[in-house]
């Protein structure tokens, strides 16, 4: 909505005739105080916002971390390793217990 010079013109007017040159000055003061409370308000209901929408971001950033932690600890080969480990284990006892003694051609 666009207020053009002559549409200006006619407000100014309107408020004067209405008014009374005497009151122009309570009522512009009235309403800056007015303009400026509403300012303050938008502010902290601005900041209000920005505090409950990041604290749920925050943890969520936490959880992410916890996850990537996690992560770096995770050795997907542990268990394939410690099998590994195990069936060598039981392959070499098995060797040594069938290989007692002298060798026979």
């Amino acid at each position: 909505m666009e207020l053009g010079f002559s549409e200006i013109i006619v407000v100014i007017l309107a408020i004067i005739v209405l008014f009374g040159p005497d009151k122009i000055p309570s009522i512009a003061r009235d309403l800056g105080l007015g303009v400026r409370k509403m300012k303050g308000a938008m502010e902290d209901i601005k900041t209000e916002i920005l505090k409950e929408t990041d604290n749920p971001v925050a943890e969520i950033k936490r959880e992410i971390e916890k996850v990537k932690e996690a992560a770096k600890e995770y050795d997907p080969t542990h268990d394939l390793r410690r099998d590994l480990d195990l069936t060598a284990k039981a392959k070499e006892d098995q060797l040594s217990d069938t290989h007692q003694g002298p060798v026979s051609r």
